[in-house]
């Protein structure tokens, strides 16, 4: 495995990440942002922020394992949430939750969650990309 996930001592140890990943493969993968359309470009879950997390993290193991990785890959995280206010973070958890479930991973690499005022289109609520590296 390329990545080693780790919280160092002296900064705060999270559930819902680790604080620092360690990439030691050779292969550099970089998965656009993605949202939540299905493989025909439909939206998934309007409206629904828990379903838009889950898509877009099983749009993302859908683009690992084209890439020959996984989540265990993955070193690097950002999360864009239109019109983030804390109250939404346990409809992030779900959805992380269920597509972990689904896909058989605890994914916990470091993660930057960025409100914005919005994305591409109005019924996309959430957009994710990731950094990975594969040996």
């Amino acid at each position: 495995m390329a990545i080693t996930l780790v919280n160092p001592s002296g900064l705060p140890e999270l559930d819902a990440y680790r604080q620092v990943s360690i990439a030691t493969g050779s292969k550099l993968v970089f998965i656009a942002g993605q949202v939540a359309w299905d493989a025909d470009g439909v939206v998934v879950g309007e409206g629904d922020l828990a379903a838009q997390v889950e898509q877009c993290y099983l749009n993302i193991g859908t683009a690992l394992t084209a890439a020959g990785g996984s989540f265990d890959d993955v070193a690097k995280l950002t999360v864009y949430i239109v019109d983030w206010t804390p109250d939404k973070m346990p409809l992030l958890y779900e959805g992380i939750t269920r597509a972990a479930a689904k896909l058989g991973v605890t994914p916990v690499p470091p993660a930057t969650l960025l409100g914005v005022a919005a994305l591409d289109v109005p019924e996309h609520l959430v957009e994710i990309e990731a950094t990975a590296v594969i040996d």
